[in-house]
């Protein structure tokens, strides 16, 4: 950093100016000064100091050369919201051929910005040459349009703007399809929904950014791009702008906020943020609500109506031209008596308005108009609905309008995007009414990453989109007849969060209730009920029991009931998944969800899918026993016997030829020693990781092991205990290699090898653990994270008794775990681990010396032992 002695006394000037102007608006901020006016103090401050920077540098260059160049602000300083800690960005217009004269007064100009501490974007440009890059890059014209005078030649400035208007005008129609591809991926980096739990205030779909579309769209269409402007020539409905003003406010005074509370340029809204900004705007609370879903859902309604009216504007910006909206009147036509349907919408007659706004039955008979001809509501025809529905607290519902809807749900095409239209209409919560309270409602923890309503649309967009699936998930759904059920059961199965109850317990009464008022007959009643209540049910088996053991299968399919309620809970418990986040529902746990379906399927159709299955499991040994005839394996009754004991997991997962060559291993495998393998799973995109050895070699092994994988960098998926015959243990687990994002080098396969080998067969010091960094989970707010809770289940296995750990992921948290149930004389026969984000599922199957832990003084201290060693773990430093 240059040091304080050697600036000249303009910047340091300079310096204290902005530093005292900084602290006077951030006091104004504090006492609720409105956001705008805090942007546009903040743009003055800014204009002043660069003036005098400017002026101090051009009375030290030599000649005259002010007539020779323009100063212009662009961005949001040129707009008037600059942000406290945005960057500062300022063209320099000159006239052609005087680059060498100014240069001097080029340097030291930006010399002397950059050393007053402000961050400087800067572009030295001619008129014709910013013009030029306008047209091909949209960030360039997107800055230009917020271009203003600042200093230097008018005559210059003025000039260019009259060239740039013109320029824009005329090459409209590419200039639009360009903003809307670069502000396209911007979403996609950011965020292309407003249903976003951690949004980015400005580039996040429905932020600040969105707001800029008007103007530069504007600008480009019309020659203006000051909204009031717009307004003035008929290009911008009124109420349209009123809303966006007041989510310009909202926006720009909460950016203010991150920026001044980070003391530095901060744009994302996270979990701390959102929790902190509640309490700072002093929202209040319920049973039903906390403050932070409270302001989060004032933030989606603005985001919201700036995503709509912004969309709708640029619509009407790309048609509007010569004679267009003359055509369109020209060539639509009237269709069922009260709609006509025009080039790319439709729209009610004045008649049909009146009927749209407070009939149910005729806006989805507008809907399913729209729909079949391809093309979009009208504006004024959409807004006088939405705003009717949002003025009625509730509004008759016929049959004819129910029917329609549940037509409308065993339809898979488009059920999506349709279900959202009508759901921004405020249409959706008048025939299904517990959506209501659902809006906007947030998720407040680490799992989602949208808020319920949005995740329930997005879960039967996601189901919608497995009919096209060539595996046994698309099969399942495209077989399912009563379509409507399933998408109905989607779209009430998170509608009970919110409430102080469990919300499948809630989701249970709400589906009742929903089943009355839409007149569902008692059997289709208790199908949505069930679907509803035990959404859950197929996941947490699937991942976190044993569905190898016959019993958990048993219980899984007497609770379903029937073929027809599997498949429907199959497909929800898929669709659910995919509707959490991008990547949530993998290839590992929808294998896992499949084995659960498949098993339990087989157990709804009688003896002969049982027989089905144990004829496979006897060809499956029956195999494995030719395979081994073929070896050079000399003792066929250690064969005989090993192959005889190979439990259902271990026929069911690798293939015979795999096991016959490790079986051939563990044969010349001496008492003191053990054996590892690994391999990639593509599909699973996970590395598997066998070892093996004899139950006495070491004492404690899964704790060993466990503790040998995770402070090597492996993030570990679950885990199988066999036991075989002869005393040999082989463990298997499946682990995501974090230090390699798709298939680890084949060494690094080996070191892991060894690594586990030597776990069992040397006696280590306790593994060390490096310390992951990542600053969102280390800060991440209390009120996001799950208490540590210890389960126990005695009811699902017969054989063992299952652990149950939730709580905040830490380093080392498994083998602190592990180790402690080892100390406590269980060993572990089963594990799984799941981690998302920092919240941690374990599930261990454990049993002592004399089988399964019966004894309730002895389950409730292995309870709070394990307690006591998480939270002693907690406090220990990293």
């Amino acid at each position: 950093m240059t040091s304080n002695i050697r600036l000249r006394p303009s910047v340091l000037a300079a310096r204290e100016k902005l530093a005292e102007g900084r602290e006077k608006l951030r006091e104004q901020h504090d006492r609720g000064s409105p956001g705008i006016q805090v942007c546009a103090k903040l743009t003055d401050l800014l204009d002043t100091v660069l003036l005098e920077l400017y002026h101090d540098a051009l009375e030290d260059t030599a000649g005259d050369i002010e007539s020779l160049i323009a100063l212009a602000p662009y961005g949001g300083y040129g707009r008037r919201d600059v942000a406290p800690f945005s960057d500062v960005d300022l063209m320099l217009l000159h006239k052609p051929g005087s680059e060498a004269h100014i240069a001097p007064f080029v340097r030291r100009l930006t010399q002397d910005i950059v050393d007053s501490g402000l961050d400087l974007g800067f572009s030295l440009r001619t008129s014709s040459h910013a013009c030029s890059l306008s047209l091909t890059d949209a960030t360039v014209f997107t800055s230009l349009v917020e271009c203003r005078y600042l200093a230097g030649s008018v005559q210059l400035f003025s000039r260019f703007m009259r060239k740039f208007r013109r320029l824009a005008i005329r090459r409209v129609q590419g200039l639009i399809a360009r903003m809307e591809d670069s502000r396209g991926e911007e979403k996609r980096q950011h965020g292309d929904t407003i249903y976003l739990l951690k949004p980015n205030v400005k580039r996040s779909r429905g932020g600040l950014r969105d707001l800029q579309v008007v103007r530069w769209v504007g600008f480009a269409r019309y020659g203006e791009a000051e909204p009031e402007s717009l307004v003035r020539a008929g290009a911008l409905d009124g109420e349209d702008r009123t809303k966006l003003r007041k989510a310009r406010e909202f926006l720009l005074r909460l950016r203010n906020e991150l920026h001044f509370h980070a003391g530095k340029s901060q744009d994302l809204l996270d979990r701390h943020e959102q929790v902190r900004i509640a309490e700072l705007y002093e929202y209040k609370g319920d049973e039903t609500k906390l403050p932070v879903e409270r302001f989060m859902s004032d933030y989606i309604e603005h985001t919201s109506n700036v995503r709509y009216s912004v969309a709708h504007f640029v619509e009407s910006a790309k048609t509007r031209r010569g004679i267009a909206p003359l055509l369109a009147n020209l060539f639509s036509h009237q269709m069922e008596g009260d709609f006509r349907i025009g080039p790319g919408y439709i729209r009610a007659t004045r008649a049909g308005l009146e009927k749209v706004k407070s009939n149910v039955t005729e806006v989805l008979r507008l809907m399913d108009l729209a729909n079949h001809s391809g093309v979009r509501i009208e504006h004024t025809t959409w807004q006088a609905i939405r705003d009717s529905m949002m003025a009625a607290p509730s509004i008759e519902v016929p049959r004819e309008a129910i029917d329609r809807f549940l037509s409308l749900l065993n339809q898979s095409g488009r059920l999506g995007s349709q279900l959202r239209r009508l759901h921004e209409l405020r249409v959706l919560e008048k025939i299904i009414p517990p959506l209501a309270h659902a809006r906007h409602l947030m998720q407040f923890n680490e799992y989602h990453r949208y808020t319920v309503d949005e995740h329930t649309i997005r879960a039967i967009g996601a189901a919608t989109g497995f009919f096209t699936r060539d595996d046994t998930l698309g099969r399942a759904y495209r077989k399912i007849k009563k379509k409507w059920l399933l998408h109905l059961a989607l779209l009430l199965h998170d509608l009970g969060k919110g409430f102080a109850e469990d919300h499948s317990e809630v989701g249970r009464r709400l589906s009742a209730e929903t089943a009355e008022h839409l007149g569902l007959g008692e059997r289709d009643t208790g199908i949505l009920k069930f679907l509803v209540h035990r959404h859950l049910v197929m996941s947490h088996l699937a991942q976190w029991r044993d569905t190898n053991d016959d019993n958990v299968v048993i219980q899984f399919a007497v609770e379903v009931g029937s073929a027809e309620t599997l498949q429907m809970l199959y497909v929800l418990t898929c669709a659910d998944l995919a509707a959490v986040g991008p990547d949530v529902l993998n290839n590992w746990k929808l294998g896992l969800i499949t084995q659960l379906y498949r098993r339990a399927r087989a157990r709804l159709a009688g003896d002969a899918n049982l027989e089905a299955e144990d004829h496979f499991l006897r060809e499956r040994r029956a195999e494995i026993a030719r395979l081994a005839d073929t070896t050079e394996a000399t003792n066929k009754a250690w064969w005989d016997k090993q192959i005889s004991a190979l439990p259902r997991g271990f026929l069911v997962g690798p293939e015979p030829q795999e096991v016959v060559q490790q079986l051939g291993e563990l044969q010349k495998l001496p008492r003191d020693a053990a054996v590892a393998w690994g391999r990639f799973l593509p599909d699973r995109k996970a590395v598997e990781y066998t070892i093996a050895g004899y139950e006495g070699t070491t004492s404690g092994i899964f704790h060993k092991l466990t503790g040998a994988l995770t402070s090597n960098g492996l993030a570990i998926l679950s885990a199988e205990i066999h036991t075989l015959a002869e005393d040999l243990v082989l463990d298997r687990f499946y682990v995501s290699d974090l230090r390699h994002s798709g298939e680890p080098p084949a060494e690094r396969i080996d070191e892991v090898r060894e690594t586990l080998v030597q776990a069992l067969t040397i006696q280590a010091a306790s593994p060390a653990f490096r310390k992951t960094w990542s600053s969102e989970l280390d800060e991440a707010p209390d009120e996001g994270r799950l208490p540590t809770e210890v389960r126990i289940d005695n009811s699902t296995s017969e054989q063992f008794t299952i652990i149950d750990v939730f709580t905040h992921d830490q380093t080392g948290l498994l083998y602190t775990i592990s180790r402690t149930i080892f100390e406590l004389g269980l060993s572990v026969h089963g594990a799984k681990i799941g981690t998302h984000l920092d919240q941690v599922v374990d599930v261990f199957y454990v049993k002592d010396d004399r089988g399964k832990i019966k004894d309730e003084g002895r389950l409730a201290e292995i309870r709070q032992r394990l307690l006591d060693a998480i939270s002693e773990s907690e406090n220990v430093p990293a």
